[in-house]
């Protein structure tokens, strides 16, 4: 059990949002927001850097989005569930951008690699959890 799963389970305010694909949407999340944060550094390090410009952009943006949703879905009290599905639905459109750039470069360069398969986790668990918002 992750300690979003016990934080949840002690939270007096649940509401309908399905816990199991929350805390699983959440966990992607912020392992992707990590992902492309390093991604980009490492990005940056590399000889071909200008090369790689889309990706840093494309890896930012997605930690940054992951980051958002990550503290919108943490949040519990008063949830609108109206917004958690726009931000989600941002977040999985960025994850699947992402993962399709990094996917570019992943045969020369691992840390891509690995990010793809951040974001494509991400994008899974962003599908599941709207699937449970229906």
């Amino acid at each position: 059990m992750t300690m979003a799963d016990r934080m949840f389970d002690t939270h007096p305010a649940l509401d309908a949002i399905d816990g199991p694909a929350l805390a699983a949407c959440l966990q992607a999340c912020r392992e992707c927001a990590t992902a492309c944060t390093a991604c980009a550094d490492a990005c940056l390090a590399e000889s071909d850097v200008t090369e790689l410009i889309a990706c840093i952009r494309t890896d930012l943006d997605c930690a940054e989005a992951c980051a958002a949703t990550a503290a919108i879905l943490t949040r519990r009290t008063a949830t609108d569930p109206q917004i958690v599905k726009a931000q989600v639905t941002a977040t999985r459109t960025i994850a699947r951008a992402c993962a399709e750039e990094c996917e570019m470069h992943a045969e020369h360069h691992a840390h891509c690699r690995l990010c793809a398969e951040a974001c494509r986790s991400c994008e899974r668990a962003c599908t599941e959890l709207l699937a449970a918002l229906e």
